[in-house]
Parts: structure tokens; sequence; C-alpha cells
């Protein structure tokens, strides 16, 4: 694969500064940087939302509209589980000790995912090259979406801010059912799952084994063994999928794919212009800082901006240290990308969309 070398020469004492003022927060404080009461309250509350209404499912004494709610409220579990459990966990900001990091990051395999996959692809991949083309897999060429300025255009991209939202909700169900499949083969074939010290045979089985668990508790269980109506259980799937899908989908990208995010490249040597940390300050943005529900219920996804400089702390700490991030920007003179609500991310991504959508020799 390719690599892009950062010059980590660039703003160092911006680097240096910023590390020890928020080293300093957590020792005046007397604080831990991982998870507290606080995260492990909300793990029971996600859990919760997935898996109580999976068993009110299970016994079927609902109306088939009801029960398609449920499914609902189980796809909010979902984004839950994602954003505020399994993404410390694989990121280690869940616990100190790496075992119950371990065990938290596979309720990734809970909700139909593949916690291996995930790790390459987003602590990896995305958090090395954020927007970088050809190396962020989050941002790389999905066909009917152009995300980046150096991908294939196709005629249908002058609407894909038309049909972009809708097309969201459809993420989860091309990634649960045969993404995980075709990434992993992927990543043994280029390498990648070698050189994070992991065994092909065995990553490739623990997939299998845990999409049969799960197919089996989703559709075998509820369908062959306690005889729901198939139709009400696959419509119920659907839409739980197109629920999550599109909370998660819209979460990412309005942290990257924005009107004030670059997509910085690395020269024909591979050098890229600044360091590491300074390129996550010009390809992030926060967005809906302050809002404590949102902030809450996506895992602190909001600010982006800490995540990818501190992804090793805990996401509730992160309306804290972003005082601390912020003001050290504006010390340096280097951009500190937000907007003040959901809606003005939203709006930016749709205006970034259409601008991508345009012809390159039109753009």
């Amino acid at each position: 694969m390719a690599s892009a070398k950062f010059n980590m020469q660039n703003q160092k004492d911006f680097v240096s500064v910023l590390k020890e003022r928020v080293n300093e927060y957590f020792t005046s404080k007397g604080i831990s940087k991982f998870g507290d009461s606080r995260l492990y309250w909300k793990t029971a509350a996600m859990l919760s939302l997935y898996i109580i209404p999976y068993i009110l499912v299970l016994f079927n004494f609902l109306p088939f509209w009801a029960n398609w709610m449920i499914y609902a409220l189980m796809g909010i579990g979902v984004v839950g589980i994602g954003m505020s459990v399994m993404h410390d966990a694989i990121h280690g900001s869940y616990s100190s000790n790496k075992y119950v990091n371990k065990i938290m990051g596979l309720s990734m395999e809970l909700v139909g995912g593949n916690s291996f996959n995930w790790k390459v692809q987003h602590n990896v991949l995305h958090h090395t090259y954020t927007n970088i083309p050809g190396m962020d897999e989050d941002i790389a060429h999905k066909s009917v979406l152009r995300l980046e300025p150096t991908g294939e255009w196709k005629k249908i991209h002058r609407f894909q801010h038309i049909y972009a939202l809708p097309l969201y909700s459809l993420l989860t169900i091309s990634w649960l059912l045969w993404g995980d499949f075709f990434t992993m083969i992927r990543y043994n074939k280029n390498g990648m799952t070698k050189q994070l010290g992991a065994k092909s045979w065995k990553e490739f089985s623990k997939l299998l084994l845990f999409k049969s668990i799960y197919i089996f508790s989703l559709f075998i269980l509820p369908i062959f063994i306690l005889g729901i109506s198939w139709w009400q259980v696959i419509v119920g799937y659907v839409l739980m999928q197109l629920v999550a899908g599109f909370i998660l989908s819209v979460t990412f990208q309005l942290a990257h794919v924005v009107e004030e995010t670059s997509y910085p490249e690395p020269d024909a040597d591979g050098n890229m212009e600044n360091s590491w940390a300074v390129h996550q300050m010009q390809t992030t943005a926060n967005f809906a800082k302050g809002r404590k529900f949102i902030s809450w219920f996506i895992g602190g996804l909001n600010y982006q901006i800490e995540h990818h400089l501190f992804p090793n702390i805990s996401h509730v700490h992160y309306p804290k240290i972003s005082e601390i991030v912020k003001r050290t920007a504006k010390e340096f003179q280097i951009p500190y990308h937000e907007y003040k609500t959901v809606r003005a991310a939203l709006m930016s991504h749709l205006r970034r969309l259409k601008e991508l959508g345009k012809q390159p020799s039109m753009a």
C-alpha cells in the first residue's frame, strides 16, 4: 500500500505545547484519561437499547407495526454501541485494562460487524492518513459517491448531493452482509493483516463464527424456531439498519467531507508538507459543540478534532480538552474548523458533495 511521511519538524512547538497542556489538565484534576462512571452508565444504556428490544421482538406479543418501532429502537442501540462503546474500546481508551478494551471491542460483533476490520480501516488507515486520497478508505471511491477530488468522476455524481443522504442509510446493510468479507480478503491480500501481527486464517475464522451467530440470532431463531413471520423480521431488520446506517454515515461525513476541510497529498517522494497533528487540524471539523445530548449519544464524535489528535483519550473528556486545543491552535495560527450546529455542518457537507460532483474540468 502507498504511504505518506509527515514532516514532524513542521509546527513541532504546537505539538509539544498542546500535549503538555492536555497532560497538565489531567494531572491537575487528578483524573484518568480513560473512561469513567459516565461511560460505564452509558454502556449499560446503549446495550439495553439494543438487547431489550431484541428480547421483546422474540416474545412477539406486539402487533407487527409495534415490532417495527422496536426494530427502529434497536437501530438507535446499534449507533450507541458503535459510537460510545466499541469506538472507545478499540482505540484503547475505554479502560486502562487492555482485556476490558478487548471485551468491550467485541460489542462490534454483537451488532454484526467485525472489530478487526474496523481497527484496520478506522484506527490505522483513517486516523493515520485522514483525507489523503488513495490512503484513507473512509473517502475511497464508492461508485455512486465521489468523496474526494481525485476520485473517478461519473455523470451520476452531479446529483450526489441529492441522493447521498438516503443512500447513507444502506451503509450497514452492505457492510454487514457482504462488505466485511470482501474487506478482510483485501487486508489479507495486501498484507495489512500480517502487518498488524494477526493471522489471516484466525481472523477469517472469527469473522465466520461471529457472523454465523449474528445471522442465527437475528434471522434463524425468530423465523425458523420461534415462528415469527419472515417478512416481518426482514422488514424490521431493514428498518433497524436504515436508522443505524443513516446516523452513522452522516456523523462521520460531517467530520471530514465539509467545505473547510482539505485533501492534502504527498509529493512524488511520499512526503507531506505538515506534521501529523497539523494535518489532522486541516482535515477534520467539529460540529454542535456544547450540545450535551448530541455529544452523549454519538460518543463525543462531534468533537472530531480532539478525537483525532488524542484517540487514546476517552470521549467523555473531549468537551473539556477542546477548550485547550482551540486556544492552542489559535496561538499558533493553526486552523480549527467547527460548525455551531448539526444543520450547519450538514449543509456544508451537501455543498461539498455538490462541488465534488462537478465534472473535474468544470469544478
